[in-house]
């Protein structure tokens, strides 16, 4: 009964014994081995490993890429703007023996080298780099955090910044700057833009100078487009060349009691009546043509019924000695 009891202890203790001697590694896993207290050999691989059980003492490091992030460390840029900073890194362990040998904790050791280190970036940049040119300051960090680093047994993968954190007024005034430098771009567009018709106008004019009749075809166009909206006032405007055109075409004409006194002597004295100068005020010839032109024109366009002409159909010579005969009777009568 005693000798049972005794290998049923035996096997008890054999078991745990086993139990204790076989360790398993897992594949992102690396074991290193103390014995009495020394690294014995080198790390185990992944899988089941023996172990001298009560002397051997087996240390697990993880090999995955452990993301840490950064709080976020307040500094002055080196232009002297006070900014918030946070930021995240990746590492990872490329050294199982020198992690657990050459530092306590190689997680907190990494994290308070990348807070120094955050600080250390903040102040040697400017507001504008740590905003527009992050890529160049993750590579700067990643250099700094890694050179104290390698000595541990890690390798810093990469460090990002996170966030930009800026003060209430420093963040009015940068609005302020981008919103004035979208109005120089507005005013350097729209000054732009009347440049170039000024060009296009310049370059009509000048087309309109050589073929004056151009403007005349404008004019009329301009009309019909302004008549099609069936407005109740229309404005016609009057050509500034014909006007001086019509002054230099029209004769002077004396005053009015020289002219009757003139005609009353040629009708006392019966002397044939000068058909010119019976009536100063008719108008020449050319100007009944442009009257009888800018009638046409307005028919043309709608703006004007088809009513009686300006001017009279019958000759020029025929219409003056008519008008000479009515102030002949006129000045009989009197």
């Amino acid at each position: 009964m005693l000798a049972l009891s005794i290998l049923a202890a035996l096997v008890a203790l054999g078991a745990i014994t086993l139990g204790n001697s076989l360790k398993i590694v897992k594949q992102y896993e690396r074991g290193v081995v103390f014995r009495l207290g020394r690294v014995s050999s080198a790390p185990k691989s992944p899988g089941m490993t023996a172990i001298v059980p009560f002397v051997d003492k087996l240390e697990k490091v993880n090999l995955q890429i452990v993301t840490m992030p950064i709080p976020a460390q307040e500094g002055i840029t080196r232009d002297n703007v006070t900014v918030r900073v946070d930021a995240v890194i990746y590492f990872k362990v490329i050294d199982p023996r020198k992690a657990l040998v050459d530092v306590e904790d190689y997680q907190l050791a990494v994290g308070q080298v990348a807070q120094t280190s955050l600080r250390s970036i903040i102040g040697q940049s400017e507001l504008d780099d740590l905003l527009t040119n992050r890529e160049r300051l993750n590579q700067g960090l990643a250099i700094m955090i890694d050179s104290p680093a390698v000595d541990w047994g890690i390798h810093i993968d990469r460090v990002e910044i996170k966030d930009v954190a800026l003060p209430e007024t420093m963040k009015r005034s940068m609005s302020r700057q981008a919103e004035a430098e979208r109005e120089r771009r507005s005013r350097v567009i729209i000054a732009d833009g009347e440049l170039q018709a000024s060009n296009k106008l310049a370059q009509a004019s000048e087309a309109m100078a050589h073929t004056p009749s151009a403007l005349q075809l404008r004019l009329l166009q301009t009309i019909v487009e302004v008549a099609a909206e069936r407005n109740s006032t229309l404005v016609l405007p009057f050509p500034v060349e014909l006007l001086r055109f019509l002054e230099s075409n029209t004769p002077t004409s004396r005053p009015t009691a020289e002219a009757a006194a003139d005609s009353r002597t040629h009708a006392e004295s019966g002397a044939p009546t000068d058909p010119t100068t019976a009536n100063p005020t008719a108008p020449p010839a050319d100007l009944d043509a442009i009257v009888q032109a800018m009638s046409e024109s307005l028919k043309l366009t709608g703006l004007m019924p088809e009513t009686e002409r300006v001017t009279s159909d019958m000759p020029e010579q025929e219409r003056t000695t008519s008008d000479a005969a009515e102030q002949e009777e006129h000045l009989g009568h009197a």
